[in-house]
């Protein structure tokens, strides 16, 4: 996707199935498809942690965390930065495409920027729009003054019942395997060890007055309350804390050991860093129950943008587990991005759904996770058509492509109306007259 020079279609694909090469569009292609619309599903570009000093996080290490440009949990300038050059590339590919002309005007109704309302994500629209549309003064629609959560990117559970509770927590346990639950601690022991070795959390506030030393793996407790996100107590919660952290100051300082507290870590373990934050967004987000409640207002939104005739480019911008609870929903194939310390939702990733006129009478559509690799990110590479950000083909199970690589567009639009029904058979308590029938 996303590059006159690079196909989705043609990627090549490694065995693991990482990228291995960006092939160009190949004449037959160019030939037998016209970019019709995109569909933009996007993660906050970087932000500053969370929560500041004082907080549960500053408490874990003996060391001080970055000095972030930004106020907690709002997006950094560095963030603002990338998101600005992510946008440069992407007026440059649907300009390359066709879809638009140089410094694009559009009329009423023919793009769309809607953000969640929280500083973060609204600043990413803003910046992202800067780059895609210069000249245009784009409104960045928003609901809510900043930062109050828009219910449509809102990931809460709308429906809750003591049948769905029961469904869904067997699904979430399922992912620790013979263990259960507490399985998905105990299988975290990589994870937990490089952690404290880096947090130096034997030295830390938390170690000398509550006697915290290590990650426990048998203390997970999962939470699911009607109108609230899901949430967990426990070891891996607070591990998520350091690991977001951690991942956030790779990104910005420039010297890769003080990221790291003075360790000196090699690429493979700024992944297993990275890789708490997956699982935790995993065990929260991607269960299937869970991820068709919570998904279910932004599944509406993006089905509805891919039906208007008129529009050619929607930006939804909010958060991982927007991203990352819509494609369970979705039931898209597993997935690991290459060039990326995050492997499932990298910082400022976007989703990215086209739609293609086929020469044939017949409309495509492709999905695409496109983001910035780890390079990208640190090293601030300006992106273009010759240096494209990372493209990565999402494929959604039991739906066929064409040689080209493009499903058809009544496909997926087909699939965004399972996902959305699906929200209406979650599991209901059985009334008790019944229960006493039966």
């Amino acid at each position: 996707m996303l590059k006159r020079l690079t196909s989705l279609c043609c990627l090549t694909l490694m065995a693991a199935g990482t990228i291995a090469a960006a092939a160009p569009h190949s004449d037959a292609f160019e030939s037998q498809y016209k970019l019709q619309e995109m569909v933009v599903l996007s993660r906050h570009n970087i932000r500053s942690p969370l929560s500041g000093n004082g907080s549960a996080l500053a408490k874990l290490t003996p060391h001080s965390w970055f000095n972030w440009t930004s106020a907690p949990s709002e997006l950094s300038l560095r963030g603002g930065e990338l998101e600005t050059m992510m946008g440069q590339y992407f007026r440059k590919y649907a300009v390359a495409e066709g879809l638009m002309p140089e410094n694009y005007q559009p009329e009423n109704g023919v793009v769309r920027f809607y953000a969640n309302s929280m500083q973060r994500t609204i600043a990413t629209a803003q910046y992202f729009s800067s780059g895609m549309l210069p000249v245009a003064n784009v409104k960045i629609e928003h609901k809510y003054a900043p930062s109050k959560m828009d219910p449509v990117f809102n990931p809460q559970l709308t429906f809750v019942s003591e049948a769905f509770r029961a469904q869904a927590m067997q699904e979430i346990s399922a992912m620790g395997g013979k263990d259960g639950l507490q399985g998905i601690g105990k299988n975290m022991d990589k994870q937990y060890r490089l952690m404290e070795k880096v947090l130096d959390l034997a030295k830390s506030p938390a170690a000398k007055k509550d006697g915290m030393t290590k990650f426990r793996d048998d203390d997970l407790k999962i939470i699911l309350d009607l109108n609230k996100e899901p949430a967990m107590k426990g070891s891996l919660k607070q591990a998520n804390s350091a690991s977001d952290a951690f991942i956030l100051q790779y990104y910005e300082e420039k010297d890769p050991v003080k990221a790291a507290f003075g360790h000196k870590l090699k690429q493979s373990e700024w992944e297993t860093i990275a890789s708490v934050k997956d699982i935790y967004g995993d065990v929260l987000f991607t269960a299937p129950s869970v991820a068709v409640n919570v998904a279910h207002p932004l599944l509406q939104e993006m089905n509805k943008e891919l039906s208007l005739k008129d529009r050619k480019f929607t930006f939804l911008c909010g958060h991982d587990s927007n991203i990352a609870s819509v494609l369970a929903a979705l039931d898209a194939e597993p997935y690991e991005l290459p060039d990326s310390i995050e492997k499932k939702t990298p910082i400022g990733c976007k989703l990215v759904v086209e739609k293609w006129a086929g020469k044939d009478g017949a409309s495509y559509a492709s999905l695409n996770m496109v983001y910035q690799s780890t390079s990208q990110l640190r090293d601030r590479e300006m992106l273009d058509l010759n240096n494209p950000p990372k493209i990565y083909p999402v494929k959604l199970r039991g739906l066929t492509e064409n040689k080209d690589g493009l499903y058809r567009l009544q496909d997926v639009q087909q699939r965004f109306a399972e996902a959305i029904s699906a929200y209406d058979k979650l599991p209901k308590d059985v009334p008790a007259a019944e229960k006493k029938a039966a």
